[in-house]
Protein backbone atom coordinates (compact mmCIF):
# COMPACT_ATOMS: atom_id res chain seq x y z
CA UNK A 1 0.00 0.00 0.00
CA UNK A 2 2.90 2.34 0.73
CA UNK A 3 4.35 1.76 -2.75
CA UNK A 4 0.95 2.41 -4.33
CA UNK A 5 0.53 5.61 -2.29
CA UNK A 6 4.00 6.75 -3.39
CA UNK A 7 3.16 6.20 -7.06
CA UNK A 8 -0.28 7.82 -6.89
CA UNK A 9 1.00 10.82 -4.93
CA UNK A 10 3.78 11.35 -7.50
CA UNK A 11 1.22 11.27 -10.32
CA UNK A 12 -0.99 13.68 -8.36
CA UNK A 13 1.90 16.10 -7.94
CA UNK A 14 2.73 15.89 -11.65
CA UNK A 15 -0.90 16.69 -12.51
CA UNK A 16 -0.83 19.77 -10.27
CA UNK A 17 2.36 21.04 -11.91
CA UNK A 18 0.96 20.53 -15.42
CA UNK A 19 -2.22 22.41 -14.47
CA UNK A 20 -0.08 25.09 -12.83
CA UNK A 21 1.65 25.87 -16.13
CA UNK A 22 -1.38 25.29 -18.37
CA UNK A 23 -3.77 27.75 -16.67
CA UNK A 24 -1.62 30.92 -16.71
CA UNK A 25 -0.21 30.12 -20.16
CA UNK A 26 -3.70 29.62 -21.59
CA UNK A 27 -4.83 33.02 -20.28
CA UNK A 28 -1.88 34.75 -21.91
CA UNK A 29 -2.03 32.91 -25.24
CA UNK A 30 -5.78 32.84 -25.88
CA UNK A 31 -7.87 35.93 -26.55
CA UNK A 32 -11.11 34.33 -25.36
CA UNK A 33 -10.19 33.51 -21.75
CA UNK A 34 -11.20 36.15 -19.16
CA UNK A 35 -8.56 37.44 -16.74
CA UNK A 36 -7.99 35.42 -13.55
CA UNK A 37 -10.35 32.61 -14.56
CA UNK A 38 -8.10 30.05 -12.87
CA UNK A 39 -7.71 31.72 -9.45
CA UNK A 40 -9.96 29.06 -7.89
CA UNK A 41 -7.27 26.49 -8.68
CA UNK A 42 -4.77 28.42 -6.56
CA UNK A 43 -7.30 28.76 -3.75
CA UNK A 44 -7.58 24.96 -3.82
CA UNK A 45 -3.79 24.64 -3.66
CA UNK A 46 -3.38 27.07 -0.76
CA UNK A 47 -6.35 25.88 1.28
CA UNK A 48 -5.41 22.22 0.72
CA UNK A 49 -1.85 22.91 1.88
CA UNK A 50 -2.98 24.76 4.99
CA UNK A 51 -5.48 22.01 5.88
CA UNK A 52 -2.70 19.43 5.58
CA UNK A 53 -0.38 21.52 7.75
CA UNK A 54 -3.04 21.90 10.45
CA UNK A 55 -3.75 18.17 10.33
CA UNK A 56 -0.08 17.26 10.68
CA UNK A 57 0.45 19.77 13.48
CA UNK A 58 -2.47 18.26 15.37
CA UNK A 59 -1.40 14.66 14.68
CA UNK A 60 2.22 15.24 15.62
CA UNK A 61 1.65 17.62 18.52
CA UNK A 62 2.66 14.97 21.08
CA UNK A 63 5.72 13.93 19.12
CA UNK A 64 8.38 16.52 19.93
CA UNK A 65 11.17 14.76 18.03
CA UNK A 66 12.76 16.83 15.32
CA UNK A 67 14.91 15.85 12.42
CA UNK A 68 18.20 17.36 11.37
CA UNK A 69 16.46 19.71 9.01
CA UNK A 70 18.24 22.48 7.15
CA UNK A 71 18.67 25.89 8.66
CA UNK A 72 15.43 27.76 8.08
CA UNK A 73 17.05 31.21 8.18
CA UNK A 74 17.56 31.33 4.42
CA UNK A 75 14.07 29.98 3.78
CA UNK A 76 12.53 32.56 6.10
CA UNK A 77 14.48 35.35 4.39
CA UNK A 78 13.07 34.52 0.98
CA UNK A 79 9.69 33.84 2.60
CA UNK A 80 9.56 37.41 3.93
CA UNK A 81 10.25 38.80 0.46
CA UNK A 82 7.61 36.49 -1.00
CA UNK A 83 5.05 37.62 1.60
CA UNK A 84 5.77 41.29 0.81
CA UNK A 85 5.21 40.54 -2.87
CA UNK A 86 1.93 38.71 -2.08
CA UNK A 87 0.81 41.58 0.17
CA UNK A 88 1.36 44.16 -2.55
CA UNK A 89 -0.47 41.97 -5.06
CA UNK A 90 -3.35 41.64 -2.60
CA UNK A 91 -3.41 45.44 -2.12
CA UNK A 92 -4.14 45.88 -5.83
CA UNK A 93 -7.50 44.16 -5.37
CA UNK A 94 -8.95 47.15 -3.50
CA UNK A 95 -8.05 49.53 -6.35
CA UNK A 96 -9.80 47.56 -9.08
CA UNK A 97 -12.97 49.05 -10.50
CA UNK A 98 -16.23 47.51 -9.33
CA UNK A 99 -18.68 45.95 -11.81
CA UNK A 100 -15.91 45.12 -14.30
CA UNK A 101 -14.23 41.94 -15.43
CA UNK A 102 -11.17 43.01 -13.48
CA UNK A 103 -12.95 42.78 -10.11
CA UNK A 104 -12.81 39.13 -9.07
CA UNK A 105 -13.24 37.90 -5.53
CA UNK A 106 -10.86 35.01 -6.25
CA UNK A 107 -8.01 37.51 -6.43
CA UNK A 108 -7.89 37.36 -2.63
CA UNK A 109 -5.68 34.32 -3.03
CA UNK A 110 -2.40 36.26 -2.40
CA UNK A 111 -3.60 36.66 1.20
CA UNK A 112 -3.90 32.88 1.47
CA UNK A 113 -0.45 32.69 -0.09
CA UNK A 114 0.99 34.86 2.68
CA UNK A 115 -0.48 32.70 5.45
CA UNK A 116 0.71 29.60 3.60
CA UNK A 117 4.27 30.96 3.36
CA UNK A 118 4.28 31.81 7.06
CA UNK A 119 3.12 28.32 8.03
CA UNK A 120 5.44 26.53 5.63
CA UNK A 121 8.58 28.25 6.93
CA UNK A 122 8.02 26.58 10.31
CA UNK A 123 7.27 23.06 9.07
CA UNK A 124 10.51 21.58 7.78
CA UNK A 125 11.65 19.92 11.00
CA UNK A 126 8.78 17.46 11.36
CA UNK A 127 9.47 13.74 11.30
CA UNK A 128 6.68 11.72 9.75
CA UNK A 129 6.46 8.15 11.03
CA UNK A 130 2.64 7.91 11.20
CA UNK A 131 -0.21 8.79 8.84
CA UNK A 132 2.07 7.87 5.95
CA UNK A 133 -0.53 7.90 3.17
CA UNK A 134 -1.91 11.29 4.20
CA UNK A 135 1.63 12.61 4.57
CA UNK A 136 2.66 11.43 1.11
CA UNK A 137 -0.29 13.05 -0.63
CA UNK A 138 -0.08 16.17 1.53
CA UNK A 139 3.63 16.71 0.94
CA UNK A 140 3.27 16.10 -2.79
CA UNK A 141 0.33 18.54 -2.81
CA UNK A 142 2.63 21.14 -1.25
CA UNK A 143 5.40 20.36 -3.75
CA UNK A 144 2.90 20.88 -6.56
CA UNK A 145 1.68 24.09 -4.91
CA UNK A 146 5.17 25.57 -4.73
CA UNK A 147 6.02 24.66 -8.31
CA UNK A 148 2.66 26.01 -9.51
CA UNK A 149 3.29 29.29 -7.67
CA UNK A 150 6.73 29.47 -9.26
CA UNK A 151 5.34 28.92 -12.75
CA UNK A 152 2.45 31.35 -12.25
CA UNK A 153 4.68 34.17 -10.97
CA UNK A 154 7.05 33.49 -13.85
CA UNK A 155 4.29 33.85 -16.45
CA UNK A 156 2.67 36.88 -14.80
CA UNK A 157 5.91 38.83 -14.36
CA UNK A 158 6.96 38.07 -17.93
CA UNK A 159 3.59 39.29 -19.18
CA UNK A 160 3.73 42.50 -17.16
CA UNK A 161 7.26 43.36 -18.26
CA UNK A 162 6.28 42.85 -21.91
CA UNK A 163 3.22 45.04 -21.41
CA UNK A 164 5.39 47.93 -20.24
CA UNK A 165 6.38 48.22 -23.91
CA UNK A 166 2.75 48.18 -25.11
CA UNK A 167 1.58 50.97 -27.39
CA UNK A 168 -2.24 51.27 -27.09
CA UNK A 169 -2.53 53.52 -30.16
CA UNK A 170 -1.56 50.89 -32.73
CA UNK A 171 -2.05 47.88 -30.43
CA UNK A 172 1.51 46.64 -30.84
CA UNK A 173 4.37 45.83 -28.52
CA UNK A 174 7.70 47.36 -29.44
CA UNK A 175 10.87 48.77 -27.96
CA UNK A 176 9.95 51.89 -26.06
CA UNK A 177 11.67 55.19 -25.60
CA UNK A 178 12.97 54.13 -22.19
CA UNK A 179 15.78 52.20 -23.91
CA UNK A 180 18.49 54.82 -24.28
CA UNK A 181 20.63 52.40 -26.26
CA UNK A 182 17.93 51.71 -28.87
CA UNK A 183 19.61 54.01 -31.37
CA UNK A 184 23.07 52.94 -30.31
CA UNK A 185 22.35 49.40 -31.48
CA UNK A 186 20.06 50.28 -34.37
CA UNK A 187 22.62 48.78 -36.73
CA UNK A 188 21.47 45.35 -35.65
CA UNK A 189 18.13 45.81 -37.37
CA UNK A 190 18.47 48.61 -39.92
CA UNK A 191 19.73 46.30 -42.63
CA UNK A 192 16.49 44.29 -42.65
CA UNK A 193 14.22 45.32 -45.55
CA UNK A 194 10.71 46.42 -44.58
CA UNK A 195 9.16 43.68 -46.69
CA UNK A 196 11.07 40.99 -44.83
CA UNK A 197 9.06 39.14 -42.14
CA UNK A 198 11.75 39.90 -39.58
CA UNK A 199 11.11 43.62 -39.97
CA UNK A 200 8.09 43.25 -37.70
CA UNK A 201 10.05 41.11 -35.26
CA UNK A 202 10.02 43.75 -32.55
CA UNK A 203 6.43 44.88 -33.04
CA UNK A 204 3.96 42.15 -32.22
CA UNK A 205 0.22 42.71 -32.79
CA UNK A 206 -2.10 41.11 -30.27
CA UNK A 207 -5.49 39.45 -30.42
CA UNK A 208 -9.01 40.74 -29.88
CA UNK A 209 -8.76 41.06 -26.12
CA UNK A 210 -5.66 43.18 -26.40
CA UNK A 211 -3.01 43.55 -23.70
CA UNK A 212 -4.20 47.06 -22.84
CA UNK A 213 -7.30 45.56 -21.23
CA UNK A 214 -5.08 43.22 -19.21
CA UNK A 215 -2.78 46.06 -18.26
CA UNK A 216 -5.66 48.18 -17.00
CA UNK A 217 -6.70 45.41 -14.62
CA UNK A 218 -3.41 45.50 -12.73
CA UNK A 219 -0.56 47.86 -11.98
CA UNK A 220 -2.15 51.13 -13.01
CA UNK A 221 -2.94 52.78 -9.66
CA UNK A 222 -0.93 53.42 -6.49
CA UNK A 223 -0.49 49.81 -5.32
CA UNK A 224 -0.08 48.63 -8.89
CA UNK A 225 2.77 51.04 -9.51
CA UNK A 226 4.42 49.86 -6.27
CA UNK A 227 4.27 46.26 -7.46
CA UNK A 228 5.60 47.31 -10.87
CA UNK A 229 8.61 49.08 -9.33
CA UNK A 230 9.31 46.46 -6.66
CA UNK A 231 8.72 43.32 -8.71
CA UNK A 232 12.28 43.09 -10.17
CA UNK A 233 13.56 42.68 -6.60
CA UNK A 234 10.65 40.84 -4.93
CA UNK A 235 9.55 38.34 -7.54
CA UNK A 236 12.95 36.53 -7.48
CA UNK A 237 12.29 36.02 -3.75
CA UNK A 238 9.05 34.22 -4.58
CA UNK A 239 10.82 32.15 -7.23
CA UNK A 240 13.68 31.17 -4.94
CA UNK A 241 11.45 30.59 -1.92
CA UNK A 242 9.17 28.30 -3.92
CA UNK A 243 12.11 26.32 -5.29
CA UNK A 244 13.70 25.89 -1.85
CA UNK A 245 10.39 24.79 -0.33
CA UNK A 246 9.68 22.38 -3.19
CA UNK A 247 13.12 20.79 -2.85
CA UNK A 248 12.87 20.45 0.95
CA UNK A 249 9.35 19.02 0.75
CA UNK A 250 10.41 16.59 -1.97
CA UNK A 251 13.24 15.29 0.23
CA UNK A 252 10.76 14.95 3.12
CA UNK A 253 8.39 13.06 0.80
CA UNK A 254 11.19 10.67 -0.22
CA UNK A 255 12.23 10.02 3.38
CA UNK A 256 8.81 9.43 4.92
CA UNK A 257 8.94 6.62 7.52
CA UNK A 258 12.69 6.08 7.14
CA UNK A 259 14.01 5.39 10.63
CA UNK A 260 17.72 5.82 11.27
CA UNK A 261 19.53 2.58 12.01
CA UNK A 262 20.07 1.69 15.68
CA UNK A 263 23.86 1.77 15.35
CA UNK A 264 23.85 5.26 13.82
CA UNK A 265 21.36 6.55 16.38
CA UNK A 266 23.41 5.12 19.26
CA UNK A 267 26.62 6.64 17.84
CA UNK A 268 24.96 10.05 17.55
CA UNK A 269 23.70 9.96 21.13
CA UNK A 270 27.07 8.80 22.47
CA UNK A 271 29.01 11.43 20.53
CA UNK A 272 26.70 14.22 21.69
CA UNK A 273 27.04 13.12 25.32
CA UNK A 274 30.84 13.14 25.00
CA UNK A 275 30.76 16.55 23.35
CA UNK A 276 28.58 17.84 26.17
CA UNK A 277 31.03 16.55 28.78
CA UNK A 278 34.06 17.87 26.94
CA UNK A 279 32.76 21.37 26.25
CA UNK A 280 30.98 23.33 28.94
CA UNK A 281 30.55 26.58 27.04
CA UNK A 282 27.81 29.09 27.46
CA UNK A 283 25.16 28.71 24.73
CA UNK A 284 25.57 32.41 24.00
CA UNK A 285 29.32 32.23 23.27
CA UNK A 286 30.51 31.28 19.80
CA UNK A 287 34.03 31.02 18.42
CA UNK A 288 34.99 31.41 14.77
CA UNK A 289 38.43 30.35 13.57
CA UNK A 290 39.43 32.76 10.79
CA UNK A 291 42.94 31.37 10.33
CA UNK A 292 44.18 31.01 6.75
CA UNK A 293 41.38 33.19 5.37
CA UNK A 294 42.73 36.75 5.45
CA UNK A 295 44.22 36.93 1.96
CA UNK A 296 41.15 35.42 0.32
CA UNK A 297 38.90 37.79 2.24
CA UNK A 298 40.99 40.83 1.26
CA UNK A 299 41.10 40.02 -2.46
CA UNK A 300 37.44 39.00 -2.43
CA UNK A 301 36.36 42.31 -0.91
CA UNK A 302 38.54 44.16 -3.43
CA UNK A 303 36.80 42.35 -6.31
CA UNK A 304 33.39 43.01 -4.74
CA UNK A 305 34.10 46.75 -4.47
CA UNK A 306 35.32 46.94 -8.07
CA UNK A 307 32.20 45.06 -9.21
CA UNK A 308 29.92 47.51 -7.42
CA UNK A 309 31.78 50.43 -9.02
CA UNK A 310 31.38 48.76 -12.42
CA UNK A 311 27.62 48.37 -11.90
CA UNK A 312 27.29 52.02 -10.87
CA UNK A 313 29.15 53.10 -14.01
CA UNK A 314 26.95 50.84 -16.13
CA UNK A 315 23.67 52.29 -14.87
CA UNK A 316 24.98 55.85 -15.23
CA UNK A 317 26.32 55.38 -18.76
CA UNK A 318 23.52 53.20 -20.12
CA UNK A 319 21.00 55.99 -19.61
CA UNK A 320 22.99 58.26 -21.97
CA UNK A 321 22.64 57.57 -25.69
CA UNK A 322 26.22 58.52 -26.52
CA UNK A 323 27.69 56.15 -23.91
CA UNK A 324 25.29 53.20 -24.11
CA UNK A 325 27.69 51.08 -26.17
CA UNK A 326 30.53 51.85 -23.77
CA UNK A 327 28.33 50.82 -20.82
CA UNK A 328 27.68 47.38 -22.32
CA UNK A 329 31.38 46.88 -23.12
CA UNK A 330 32.41 48.00 -19.63
CA UNK A 331 30.09 45.63 -17.77
CA UNK A 332 31.05 42.70 -20.04
CA UNK A 333 34.75 43.30 -19.40
CA UNK A 334 34.03 43.30 -15.66
CA UNK A 335 32.07 40.04 -15.91
CA UNK A 336 34.77 38.41 -18.05
CA UNK A 337 37.50 39.30 -15.54
CA UNK A 338 35.33 38.03 -12.68
CA UNK A 339 34.60 34.72 -14.41
CA UNK A 340 38.27 34.22 -15.29
CA UNK A 341 39.45 34.80 -11.72
CA UNK A 342 36.82 32.55 -10.15
CA UNK A 343 37.43 29.79 -12.72
CA UNK A 344 41.13 29.65 -11.87
CA UNK A 345 40.26 29.83 -8.17
CA UNK A 346 37.85 26.88 -8.50
CA UNK A 347 40.45 24.77 -10.34
CA UNK A 348 43.12 25.63 -7.76
CA UNK A 349 40.67 24.85 -4.97
CA UNK A 350 39.95 21.39 -6.39
CA UNK A 351 43.69 20.65 -6.30
CA UNK A 352 44.11 21.93 -2.74
CA UNK A 353 41.14 20.18 -1.11
CA UNK A 354 42.15 16.79 -2.53
CA UNK A 355 44.47 16.53 0.47
CA UNK A 356 41.45 16.41 2.79
CA UNK A 357 39.55 13.22 3.63
CA UNK A 358 36.60 12.47 1.32
CA UNK A 359 33.39 11.18 2.91
CA UNK A 360 31.02 9.79 0.28
CA UNK A 361 28.36 8.87 2.84
CA UNK A 362 27.59 12.41 3.98
CA UNK A 363 23.92 13.26 3.38
CA UNK A 364 23.92 16.33 1.13
CA UNK A 365 21.00 15.41 -1.11
CA UNK A 366 19.07 18.65 -0.54
CA UNK A 367 22.03 20.95 -1.18
CA UNK A 368 22.96 19.01 -4.30
CA UNK A 369 19.41 19.20 -5.69
CA UNK A 370 19.24 22.95 -5.11
CA UNK A 371 22.72 23.64 -6.49
CA UNK A 372 22.45 21.53 -9.64
CA UNK A 373 18.85 22.58 -10.27
CA UNK A 374 19.67 26.28 -9.97
CA UNK A 375 22.68 25.80 -12.25
CA UNK A 376 20.18 25.07 -15.03
CA UNK A 377 19.30 28.78 -15.09
CA UNK A 378 22.94 29.70 -15.70
CA UNK A 379 23.12 27.19 -18.56
CA UNK A 380 19.89 28.42 -20.16
CA UNK A 381 20.94 32.07 -20.05
CA UNK A 382 24.49 31.37 -21.22
CA UNK A 383 23.44 29.10 -24.08
CA UNK A 384 20.94 31.57 -25.53
CA UNK A 385 23.49 34.38 -25.18
CA UNK A 386 26.10 32.31 -27.02
CA UNK A 387 23.67 31.58 -29.86
CA UNK A 388 22.76 35.26 -30.18
CA UNK A 389 26.40 36.34 -30.03
CA UNK A 390 27.43 33.81 -32.69
CA UNK A 391 24.85 34.95 -35.25
CA UNK A 392 25.56 38.64 -34.65
CA UNK A 393 29.34 38.33 -34.48
CA UNK A 394 29.73 40.64 -37.49
CA UNK A 395 28.21 43.38 -35.29
CA UNK A 396 31.24 43.29 -32.96
CA UNK A 397 29.55 41.09 -30.35
CA UNK A 398 32.59 38.84 -29.84
CA UNK A 399 32.99 40.14 -26.27
CA UNK A 400 29.44 39.09 -25.37
CA UNK A 401 30.08 35.63 -26.85
CA UNK A 402 33.32 35.16 -24.89
CA UNK A 403 31.69 36.38 -21.67
CA UNK A 404 28.84 33.88 -22.02
CA UNK A 405 31.28 31.02 -22.70
CA UNK A 406 33.33 32.04 -19.66
CA UNK A 407 30.18 32.04 -17.55
CA UNK A 408 29.37 28.44 -18.50
CA UNK A 409 32.95 27.31 -17.82
CA UNK A 410 33.05 29.11 -14.47
CA UNK A 411 29.70 27.70 -13.37
CA UNK A 412 30.74 24.16 -14.25
CA UNK A 413 34.10 24.38 -12.46
CA UNK A 414 32.60 25.99 -9.37
CA UNK A 415 29.80 23.41 -9.11
CA UNK A 416 32.33 20.57 -9.35
CA UNK A 417 34.45 22.21 -6.66
CA UNK A 418 31.49 22.72 -4.28
CA UNK A 419 30.17 19.16 -4.76
CA UNK A 420 33.65 17.77 -4.02
CA UNK A 421 34.72 20.07 -1.18
CA UNK A 422 31.40 19.77 0.69
CA UNK A 423 32.20 16.09 1.35
CA UNK A 424 35.74 16.65 2.64
CA UNK A 425 37.10 17.26 6.12
CA UNK A 426 40.47 17.46 7.84
CA UNK A 427 41.96 14.16 9.03
CA UNK A 428 45.32 15.16 10.54
CA UNK A 429 46.59 17.81 12.92
CA UNK A 430 48.74 19.26 10.15
CA UNK A 431 45.67 19.78 7.95
CA UNK A 432 43.90 21.46 10.86
CA UNK A 433 46.84 23.84 11.15
CA UNK A 434 47.48 24.52 7.43
CA UNK A 435 43.82 24.43 6.28
CA UNK A 436 44.56 23.74 2.59
CA UNK A 437 42.30 25.65 0.22
CA UNK A 438 40.62 27.86 2.81
CA UNK A 439 41.91 31.09 1.25
CA UNK A 440 40.34 30.03 -2.06
CA UNK A 441 37.03 29.11 -0.41
CA UNK A 442 36.95 32.55 1.23
CA UNK A 443 37.71 34.28 -2.07
CA UNK A 444 34.98 32.36 -3.91
CA UNK A 445 32.51 33.06 -1.12
CA UNK A 446 32.90 36.84 -1.48
CA UNK A 447 33.14 36.86 -5.28
CA UNK A 448 29.89 34.88 -5.55
CA UNK A 449 28.23 37.75 -3.72
CA UNK A 450 29.63 40.03 -6.43
CA UNK A 451 28.23 37.79 -9.19
CA UNK A 452 24.92 37.62 -7.33
CA UNK A 453 24.80 41.44 -7.39
CA UNK A 454 25.44 41.44 -11.16
CA UNK A 455 22.66 38.94 -11.79
CA UNK A 456 20.21 40.74 -9.51
CA UNK A 457 20.83 44.34 -10.55
CA UNK A 458 21.94 44.13 -14.18
CA UNK A 459 21.24 40.81 -15.88
CA UNK A 460 17.70 40.33 -14.56
CA UNK A 461 16.48 43.29 -16.64
CA UNK A 462 15.77 42.29 -20.24
CA UNK A 463 16.40 45.81 -21.55
CA UNK A 464 19.95 45.82 -20.17
CA UNK A 465 21.07 43.55 -23.02
CA UNK A 466 20.35 45.29 -26.32
CA UNK A 467 22.19 42.79 -28.54
CA UNK A 468 20.16 39.82 -27.32
CA UNK A 469 16.99 41.93 -27.20
CA UNK A 470 17.30 42.91 -30.85
CA UNK A 471 18.34 39.43 -31.97
CA UNK A 472 15.61 37.42 -30.23
CA UNK A 473 12.93 40.09 -30.08
CA UNK A 474 11.15 41.53 -27.09
CA UNK A 475 8.81 38.63 -26.36
CA UNK A 476 11.40 35.86 -26.66
CA UNK A 477 14.23 37.56 -24.76
CA UNK A 478 11.97 38.70 -21.92
CA UNK A 479 10.72 35.12 -21.50
CA UNK A 480 14.28 33.74 -21.60
CA UNK A 481 15.40 36.27 -18.99
CA UNK A 482 12.49 35.65 -16.64
CA UNK A 483 12.87 31.86 -16.84
CA UNK A 484 16.64 31.73 -16.37
CA UNK A 485 17.66 34.68 -14.20
CA UNK A 486 15.75 33.81 -10.99
CA UNK A 487 17.47 30.41 -11.10
CA UNK A 488 20.82 32.07 -11.83
CA UNK A 489 20.34 34.49 -8.93
CA UNK A 490 19.51 31.61 -6.64
CA UNK A 491 22.54 29.66 -7.90
CA UNK A 492 24.88 32.44 -6.81
CA UNK A 493 23.13 32.81 -3.47
CA UNK A 494 23.10 29.08 -2.74
CA UNK A 495 26.73 28.75 -3.85
CA UNK A 496 27.60 31.35 -1.24
CA UNK A 497 25.73 29.35 1.42
CA UNK A 498 27.46 26.10 0.39
CA UNK A 499 30.88 27.76 0.38
CA UNK A 500 30.16 29.14 3.84
CA UNK A 501 29.38 25.61 5.05
CA UNK A 502 32.62 24.34 3.49
CA UNK A 503 34.56 27.19 5.11
CA UNK A 504 33.08 26.30 8.49
CA UNK A 505 33.01 22.48 8.45
CA UNK A 506 35.74 21.20 6.13
CA UNK A 507 38.58 22.25 8.42
CA UNK A 508 37.38 20.44 11.54
CA UNK A 509 37.87 16.87 12.68
CA UNK A 510 34.56 15.09 12.14
CA UNK A 511 33.10 12.65 14.69
CA UNK A 512 32.51 9.12 13.43
CA UNK A 513 28.75 9.51 13.16
CA UNK A 514 29.06 12.45 10.70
Amino acid sequence: SDALATTLSALYGKLLVVMGIAFPMAEVISTYIPPSFYEGFYLYLYIGSMVFLLYMYAALARDRSRSSAPDTTVVATFGIGSMIYSGLEFGQYWELERNTNCHNCCQHHPLCSGHYHLSLSLTFQMKVYKHKIVARFGLMHMVGTNLSVWLNVLVQETKHEILTFYDPENKTIGLSHRLAFQKAFASLTTDVPPSHPAAAHLRVPRGLKGPHHIFECRRTNIMGSLVQDASPFLFPCTIEYSLICAAILYVMWKNISKYPSKDVAAAIVKARILEGLAYKKSPHLYSVDCARAHKGLFFGILVLVLTIISLILFFVLVSKKDYATLAVVEVNVCELALYAMTTFASLAGMVCVRKLKYDGNRNLELDNILLVGAQTGMFIYGTFTIIGGHFTIEKNTILILITALSSLIQTTCQTMFILDASRRSAKTAEQLRKKPGREIVTFLLVTNLAMWAINTLEKSRAESHPVQLHFYGLWAWTIITHVSMPLAIFYRFHSTVCLCEIWKRAYKMKPAYM
